[in-house]
C-alpha cells in the first residue's frame, strides 16, 4: 500500500470517537477529542516520514488516556547503593503526613493575625546549627540570594580553586555574574593564601566567599586559609565572610567513615553566613538554607528575591519534620542518615537472608562499596555487601527490572547485576525478592 493510500485510510475524528464511547464516560469529552486528533496527527506524520505503521489510532488513544490517568512521579526501589541519588530524588523521604485542607502557613493562631511562613522551621534550625536561618527553594537559589543581597554592585573575592561547577552546568562564576556581583579571583588552582585575599581587598569589595568543593577533591601540593583566618580578616576589614557548604552536614558522621564539615563548625569558626542543601546530608526535601548572623539573615529576608524563591507549604512541612527528627536525634526517621549508619555486617545479613529465599538465582553475596552521591563527599565510600547476580543477558535483565512495578534500579558491574541493600528499605524487600525471582525464571 502506498503512502497516499495510507493517508486516505486514516479515520476521521468522529469515526474514532464512535469506538471510544466507553471511554467517554470516564474522561472529559474534550480531552478524548484532543487525544484522537493528536493520535491521527502522529500517525499522519509517521506515514509522511516513511515509517512503518501509522494506523493503530484506537490503540494510541487508549494508551494515551491510560497514561494520563497514571501519576508520572512514582515509587521505585533504589538498589544501587548510592544514598543521595540525584536522579532518584536525592535524599529518600520517609512516610509523609501532609496537612490536608487549610493550615497556619502564614497565620499566627495565638495572635489572630498574619504570621511568617519560615517560623515553622526557624526555631528548629537555630537550635540545630546555633544561628538563625531561612530557607529557599534550593541551594543554588540560596547562593544567588546571598550574592545579590551582599555583593551586588561590588566585588566578591573567591579562590580560583573554588570556582566550581556542580550538576546540570551550575557554575559559581555564572551565578555570581547573574547576581550583579563582580568576581575577583585570587590565588591559584591549587594554592591560595590569606595574603592573596588581603591584597585583593579594595573599596569595591563587598564579600569574602569560601566555596566547599563538595563534588571533587584537590590533593597534593595544595593550600588554603583556615576558616578562622578568613573570618578574622573579614572582621578586621569589616567585610562579611560567606561560605557555601553545599552538602549541609549537621550531624557528625565521622564514626561511620564520612568526613564532611559541619555547619555548626563553620559558624563557630567565625563565618558570618553559610548556605547548604536540604536534600543532601541534611536528609530532607529540596531546599536551600542560609544561616548566620542575625542582621545578615534579616537583610536576606527583606530582599524581594526571598519571596520569589520561598518554599511551598508542602516543602515546609517535610523540612520541619526532618529538622525536628535531627534535633531529637531520631536518626531512623531520617532515611538517608539511617542508611549511612548501617554497618556492613547488618547489610550482609540482610543480603544473605534475601538470597536464601531466591534459590533459583545464580548469585552470591560479595564485599562492595556504597557511595553517598548527590555531589557530596567525593572519594569517600562506605564498606557494604552486595548481591551479585549472573544473568544470561545482563543488559536485558537490568532493563526488565526498570520496567517492573515498581521499577527496580540496580547497577551493572563486571558483567553482573549488583544489588546493594543499603539503599533498599526493609519493607521493600518482598518486592525486590519478587523481582529477583523473576530474573531467576528468565535466566
Amino acid at each position: 500500500m502506498s503512502d497516499t493510500q495510507k493517508l486516505r485510510e486514516l479515520p476521521a475524528v468522529h469515526e474514532v470517537l464512535e469506538q471510544l464511547i466507553p471511554s467517554l464516560a470516564l474522561f472529559p469529552r474534550a480531552l478524548v477529542v484532543s487525544e484522537v486528533r493528536r493520535a491521527i496527527d502522529a500517525a499522519r506524520a509517521e506515514i509522511v516520514a516513511g515509517n512503518a505503521g501509522g494506523t493503530a489510532i484506537l490503540a494510541r488513544v487508549q494508551r494515551a488516556l491510560a497514561g494520563l490517568e497514571r501519576p508520572s512521579l512514582r515509587h521505585l526501589i533504589n538498589a544501587t547503593g548510592v544514598v543521595l541519588h540525584t536522579n532518584l530524588g536525592r535524599a529518600a523521604l520517609g512516610p509523609l503526613s501532609i496537612v490536608a485542607g487549610y493550615s497556619n502557613l502564614e497565620y499566627d493562631v495565638a495572635a489572630g493575625r498574619r504570621g511568617k511562613r519560615d517560623i515553622h522551621t526557624a526555631s528548629l534550625l537555630e537550635r540545630l546549627v546555633g544561628a538563625p536561618g531561612i530557607a529557599v527553594n534550593n541551594n543554588a537559589a540560596a547562593v544567588f540570594l546571598a550574592l545579590h543581597e551582599l555583593a551586588t554592585g561590588g566585588e566578591a573575592i573567591v579562590s580560583r580553586g573554588e570556582l566550581i561547577e556542580i550538576g546540570d552546568g551550575f557554575r559559581i562564576p555564572d551565578i555570581m555574574a547573574r547576581s550583579g556581583a563582580t568576581l575577583c579571583e585570587v590565588g591559584t588552582t591549587n594554592r591560595t593564601r590569606i595574603d592573596d585575599y588581603r591584597a585583593a581587598i579594595n573599596h569595591r569589595t563587598r564579600l569574602l566567599m569560601r566555596v566547599h568543593p563538595s563534588n571533587f577533591r584537590i590533593s597534593g601540593f595544595t593550600a588554603r586559609p583556615e576558616l578562622r583566618e578568613l573570618a578574622a580578616l573579614g572582621r578586621e576589614r569589616g567585610i562579611p565572610v560567606y561560605e557555601d557548604l553545599g552538602s549541609g552536614c549537621v550531624v557528625d558522621l565521622r564514626a561511620f567513615g564520612i568526613d564532611e564539615p559541619l555547619v555548626s563548625d563553620s559558624l563557630s569558626s567565625g563565618v558570618d553566613l553559610v548556605s547548604f542543601s536540604g536534600d543532601k546530608l541534611l536528609g530532607g526535601p529540596q531546599a536551600g538554607i542560609l544561616a548566620g548572623r542575625h542582621e545578615l539573615v534579616a537583610r536576606l529576608r527583606r530582599n524581594p528575591l526571598f519571596r520569589a524563591l520561598r518554599l511551598d507549604k508542602v516543602i515546609y512541612q517535610v523540612l520541619e519534620n526532618t529538622l525536628r527528627n535531627l534535633l531529637l536525634e531520631r536518626w531512623d526517621l531520617v532515611p538517608s542518615l539511617a542508611m549511612l549508619r548501617l554497618t556492613a555486617d547488618q547489610i550482609r545479613q540482610r543480603a544473605l537472608g534475601l538470597l536464601a529465599r531466591a534459590p533459583g538465582l545464580r548469585a552470591q553475596v560479595i564485599a562492595g562499596e556504597s557511595v553517598i552521591g548527590g555531589g557530596a563527599t567525593p572519594q569517600q565510600s562506605i564498606p557494604t555487601w552486595v548481591i551479585a547476580v549472573d544473568c544470561a543477558n545482563v543488559v536485558e535483565a537490568e532493563r526488565r527490572l526498570r520496567a517492573g512495578d515498581p521499577p527496580v534500579v540496580a547497577r551493572i558491574e563486571d558483567g553482573r547485576l549488583i544489588f546493594d541493600l543499603r539503599t533498599v528499605f526493609s519493607d521493600e524487600e518482598e518486592l525486590l525478592l519478587a523481582a529477583l525471582n523473576g530474573i531467576a525464571l528468565e535466566s
